[in-house]
């Protein structure tokens, strides 16, 4: 197996043992991104609806430097703190997609890397 490590400064720098992204099998493997801003280094959480928009922003930046875009998108994961964040949560990431969105889960789970209230990861098509 052949893997290309995708690697962006428009994204937060991996703060463990994993990369950004993979590529490989004509897929992009991206690793679950959270509200840091990758230029300062700081936690954008002064609301929820913000919060999610600089996990997409991140994203976006990753697939970007894939070569590709949200259309190229076919799996998400959300990982939420509390599921009553979830309307909001979905109102942001609808934005960046349209009727051909991608599949899905959105899960509860117990904490987030740096305490924040959501987690997104994603696969997509090269």
């Amino acid at each position: 197996m052949q893997k290309t490590i995708v690697k962006t400064i428009n994204a937060p720098a991996p703060i463990g043992p994993y990369n950004q992204a993979v590529k490989t099998g004509g897929l992009l493997f991206i690793s679950g991104q959270i509200a840091m801003n990758p230029h300062t280094n700081e936690l954008v959480n002064e609301d929820l609806a913000a919060e999610a928009t600089q996990v997409m922003k991140n994203l976006q930046g990753i697939l970007t430097e894939a070569g590709i875009d949200f259309t190229h998108v076919i799996k998400t994961t959300i990982f939420l703190t509390d599921m009553a964040m979830f309307s909001i949560i979905n109102e942001v990431y609808g934005k960046y997609f349209d009727e051909n969105a991608p599949a899905r889960e959105t899960v509860a789970v117990s904490g987030l890397p740096r305490n924040v209230n959501v987690e997104i990861s994603m696969i997509a098509a090269l």
